[in-house]
């Protein structure tokens, strides 16, 4: 017979500082009941089948996260497709049929302010339907400080707020792409760059010059400098663009994924009479993104 589990149930976006607290919360009751722990998280965003349009963008793709649990979480991570069907249960079917049933669960842990379920509850009632479904049902803990969410790591985010993002998850927020052909107008001003094609549903960061560590295909990493915005002294009403200057770099990347950890960010976005006033700055932003590499190595 499947022994028995200890659950806790997220979709984990990002795997922050408070997510993490959960997860060592649930390991540690589940030694001590001898159960085996695991995290239910959900392969896309509930709020793609419940509210269509108001999908957040997300702080990690799904391998993104999957990864990032697999390294801070000694459990098994279950990944349960969130279909139409699933979010009309409510918690009570959701406790017998999914946890119970098919997790073979014997107690939930339930994360700070966190609800599941078709129209929730309050924890009075989710421990009156956990005992019925046969589930013993604890709340965990909040992590002391500072709250810490995914919403709010978003926000700073989108505002370039990153050091303070970084600080909430215990990391440094990174991106992933594949490099592709650009402009090559850096070429022409002595700072090459990769462009970067980046996974749709991931956030980029707020428009504006950043200090960033470039993890390259062969392993090595190095420090750099990115710029994230519409390329204003080149080009007009231009998309969105994520380019990379890799600091004593001079190889080819056409078709390589790199992997970029944001540090801070140097400046806003800003529009320059020239190629020549655009290279100046970029030879000043250069200088400050080195220093900041340097005290964060």
């Amino acid at each position: 017979m499947k022994k028995s589990c200890a659950v806790t149930i997220g979709f984990f976006d990002g795997v922050h500082r408070g997510h993490r607290y959960l997860l060592r919360q649930l390991e540690e009751i589940a030694n001590a009941n001898d159960m085996s722990a695991v995290a239910l998280t959900f392969d896309h965003h509930p709020k793609e089948v419940t509210s269509g349009d108001s999908v957040p963008l997300l702080l990690t793709t799904q391998d993104e996260k999957l990864h990032l649990l697999a390294n801070s979480f000694s459990g098994e991570v279950v990944v349960l497709p969130f279909t139409k069907e699933l979010s009309t249960l409510t918690a009570k079917e959701f406790m017998t049929s999914v946890l119970h049933d098919k997790l073979n669960a014997e107690l939930v842990l339930m994360g700070y302010n966190h609800r599941f379920g078709h129209g929730g509850g309050t924890p009075e009632e989710y421990s009156k339907w956990g005992k019925e479904a046969g589930i013993k049902v604890c709340h965990a803990k909040a992590l002391a400080g500072e709250k810490v969410s995914s919403s709010i790591i978003r926000n700073m985010i989108s505002l370039g707020e990153i050091r303070k993002a970084n600080a909430m998850l215990g990391y440094s927020y990174f991106m992933a792409g594949k490099v592709v052909k650009g402009k090559q107008i850096g070429h022409q001003i002595g700072f090459p760059t990769a462009n970067l094609m980046l996974p749709k549903q991931k956030l980029v960061p707020a428009c504006g010059a950043y200090a960033v560590w470039i993890d390259l295909p062969d392993g090595k990493r190095r420090g750099g400098m990115l710029c994230i915005g519409h390329r204003p002294t080149v080009e007009k009403n231009g998309e969105v663009s994520v380019e990379v200057h890799i600091f004593d770099f001079n190889g080819d990347l056409y078709g390589e994924s790199i992997s970029i950890d944001f540090i801070e960010k140097l400046r806003d976005e800003q529009h320059f009479n020239s190629l020549e006033a655009l290279g100046k700055q970029l030879t000043l932003d250069a200088t400050i993104a080195k220093a900041i590499i340097r005290h964060s190595a």
